[in-house]
């Protein structure tokens, strides 16, 4: 033990030290981010002296100053969201006022939300460390055998589940939860910046709908939020609870220093700009840290590319080390409980050195103390960044922080500018619970639980009347006197997937087994499902053999082969109405209410890692049409004088399109297939050269809001993207993308970056 001690003293000496740029070249830049001292205060004078004792027995004999205004807050009486980085105790802020509750009232009940089954089990140890054996607390998720469900219902005082359970199960099935929800008296949401987007929206609808039943039993619970850092966090908050929200920021936790550094895997196709994969990058760079002697965790953004970082990486050290290699382990959702358990236990425990993991290690699951958190490609947010960072040096231990970009155009923004990647704001998060095309559904769901009434206006808010008559005309509710009841006999809850705007949703079946692989929302099934379409589903490939519209199904198997493949689609869109409009230059901006209308007419196969496209084949699939929010703008015919700029038009706005929804997940907290745009030299309604960028899902989530609200920094970005990218003619780095309907035909760099100069008004026409 006394030689394990001293090595790991050394490695934490020279941890700084270690991937020098004179012999790792890929280092395309390094920075030192400073430490900082923590702010301690007295534990509060009206704690319960059981949570007292049992916090001394942590060896936590203060509090940070956030955990103590967490408490003060509370017993004001104040809904509250904290907001703090990393390892700052934020389990600490909602644990002490729940269970000082459950301690003085023995009737007390308390529901956590957890956005993951193994963030409710971490919580679930610390909960019994600190409550001890008075106060019953158990999770309930698709893990909980049906007799501890049993229990869990009749005996909880803390009840741990997710938005799915609660949805589905707890909402419902109220009646059986009557002495719960009558003695409910705290909501704790933990990570919420999770649930944004289409999941945020119809998790707001869950919450309120919570509300709602708990009203009935005579309840009504404080809410507490807590979350990573992001720009709108009070606003977020009270869009998903309903409820005014009081918001604590301020981190009194200690930081040590953090060494930063950008990989650039080196190119591999000068022409094309083609780089050398991020995964082997990634292996060998583990490796290195692995032997020596740095735990480490290694995120990616898929299942199989956790398990191709995880074989490369003990194959190299079996080469030079074998003993190291059985001290590294993948993890990553498909895992049994078991063994995803017994992975956390041994990275607690110290007997692991590496992991490699998907985004499930990414939230607050206590893993110990890593010195090195490497990030495989850009994981879709900034706050979901800096979490992935903040898994190393916990507290006051310094870390190190690798971000090994890929092709991707975003990834290849940030390793060229890794001041803006370290300077940013973090991302909002957006949702919208009254898209009509989530709060319908969700309204039946309610009246299922109980029929609505004009009351429920706090609830649902004001624009429940509304909706109400919506739903009636949809089919949805039906109206008697002042009531309104739900129209299907059938169980309407069972038919809203939280994570699509639509109720359709096409079930995928892999079909020698039978086994479902998952879902995909109705708005996207014919691009993603089509047949003969290569299908990812976390981390796995699979073939679509066949989708059938009338049972919304596809049948798929699974896929080994060396291609992927393109949809080609045709898409329209109808300007139904305007909000917003301003202008950037000589560009007219808008923002409102759009049809879009699309048909996949055909797909490519194109071989992985190359260009050679392997075959086309035709498809005769129906036209889908939706109505979702947009932001669009208009370019004068003024600034195209030459007719030669006429003729490169066409690929000149069509490659600003791309840029632009490639950098718009750096001012929203979406992903690139989250968004849908088109380009037209001509549009039938403007009568001008027109640029759409989209919500992707009908009714809109207020995404491309963002890009209106902050047009200005997006084309800056756009244009920086473009023209620091070392290709002739555009590349996956900058303007080409992977989800083009138009398989990126036609493309022209040079004549986007002078169309994005003049929109900044820097050149006053387009011409040379």
């Amino acid at each position: 033990m006394a030689g394990l001690f001293s090595r790991r003293t050394q490695v934490k000496m020279e941890l700084f030290e270690l991937l020098p740029p004179a012999r790792f070249p890929q280092v395309e830049s390094e920075t030192v981010l400073p430490g900082r001292p923590g702010r301690p205060t007295p534990m509060p004078s009206g704690l319960h002296l059981q949570l007292v004792d049992a916090l001394a027995a942590q060896g936590i004999n203060q509090l940070w100053t956030h955990q103590a205004e967490c408490w003060a807050v509370a017993q004001q009486g104040h809904h509250f969201m904290v907001t703090t980085g990393t390892a700052s105790g934020k389990s600490i802020c909602f644990n002490l006022p729940v269970l000082d509750q459950m301690l003085r009232d023995p009737h007390a009940r308390a529901l956590y939300l957890y956005p993951t089954k193994a963030l409710a089990q971490d919580q679930l140890r610390r909960l019994r460390l600190l409550a001890g054996r008075k106060i019953e607390i158990a999770t309930y998720d698709g893990d909980t055998p049906t007799a501890s469900r049993h229990l869990a219902r009749e005996r909880a005082r803390v009840l741990l589940t997710n938005p799915d359970m609660l949805h589905v199960s707890l909402l419902p099935r109220h009646e059986h939860w009557d002495d719960f929800f009558f003695n409910l008296r705290y909501v704790v949401i933990d990570e919420a910046h999770t649930y944004r987007g289409v999941f945020g929206s119809n998790v707001a609808n869950v919450l309120r709908r919570l509300r709602r039943v708990a009203s009935f039993y005579g309840a009504d619970p404080r809410f507490i939020l807590a979350s990573a850092t992001i720009r709108n966090a009070r606003e977020h908050a009270e869009h998903l609870t309903g409820l005014e929200v009081a918001h604590v920021s301020g981190d009194g936790a200690p930081l040590g220093r953090r060494k930063i550094l950008f990989w650039q895997p080196p190119l591999v196709e000068d022409q094309a700009n083609i780089r050398r994969s991020s995964n082997t990058e990634a292996a060998e760079l583990l490796a290195e840290l692995v032997r020596s002697g740095v735990r480490s965790i290694c995120f990616t953004k898929s299942r199989r590319a956790a398990e191709v970082i995880y074989q490369q990486t003990i194959d190299l050290l079996k080469d030079t080390d074998p003993g190291l290699a059985e001290r590294v382990t993948p993890y990553r959702a498909g895992y049994t409980p078991e063994q995803r358990r017994r992975i956390e236990t041994m990275l607690f425990g110290g007997q692991l050195l590496a992991v490699v993991s998907t985004s499930a290690l990414e939230l607050g699951i206590d893993i110990g103390a890593l010195d090195a958190a490497i990030t495989v490609g850009y994981p879709g947010t900034m706050a979901s960044l800096w979490q992935q960072w903040g898994r190393a040096g916990r507290g006051k231990g310094e870390s190190l922080a690798v971000f090994v970009a890929g092709n991707d155009a975003l990834e290849q923004f940030f390793v060229k500018h890794p001041a803006e990647l370290l300077r940013r704001e973090v991302e909002a998060a957006t949702i919208d619970f009254a898209n009509p095309f989530i709060h319908g559904n969700h309204l039946a769901a309610a009246a299922y639980e109980a029929p609505l009434n004009l009351g429920d206006h706090r609830f649902f808010g004001p624009g429940l009347t509304l909706a109400l008559r919506r739903s009636v005309d949809d089919g949805l509710l039906r109206a008697k006197g002042d009531a309104w009841f739900c129209r299907s006999a059938d169980f309407p809850a069972a038919k809203i997937g939280l994570r699509s705007t639509v109720g359709e949703q096409y079930t995928i079946v892999e079909e020698e087994t039978g086994d479902i692989v998952g879902t995909e929302g109705a708005e996207t099934a014919f691009s993603t499902l089509h047949p003969g379409a290569v299908y990812l589903h976390m981390g796995d490939n699979y073939l679509v053999t066949s989708l059938d519209l009338d049972a919304h199904t596809a049948l798929v198997r699974p896929f080994w082969d060396n291609y992927h493949t393109l949809p080609r689609r045709e898409t329209d869109t109808r300007i139904m109405s305007e909000s917003l409009h301003g202008s950037q230059g000589p560009v007219s901006l808008h923002l409102g209410q759009i049809s879009v209308s699309t048909r996949v007419v055909a797909f490519q196969k194109k071989r992985l890692g190359s260009e050679e496209v392997l075959g086309t084949e035709e498809l005769d699939l129906p036209r889908q049409e939706f109505v979702t929010e947009s932001m669009w703008f208009t370019l004068p015919l003024e600034l195209f004088p030459q007719q030669e700029d006429l003729v490169r038009l066409p690929g000149a706005i069509h490659a600003v399109e791309h840029a632009l929804i490639a950098l718009l997940p750096l001012f929203a907290m979406c992903d690139r297939w989250d968004i849908g745009g088109l380009s037209t030299p001509v549009h039938t309604q403007t009568e001008l050269p027109s640029i759409f960028v989209y919500d992707g899902h009908a009714g809109g989530v207020g995404i491309s809001r963002q890009g209106f609200e902050r047009f200005a920094e997006w084309i800056r970005d756009a244009r920086n993207l473009i023209r620091d990218c070392t290709c002739e003619s555009g590349c996956p780095s900058c303007v080409q993308s992977p989800k083009c309907g138009n398989w990126n035909e036609p493309l022209d760099k040079e004549a986007a970056l002078r169309l994005l100069g003049v929109m900044q008004n820097d050149d006053a026409i387009l011409g040379p």
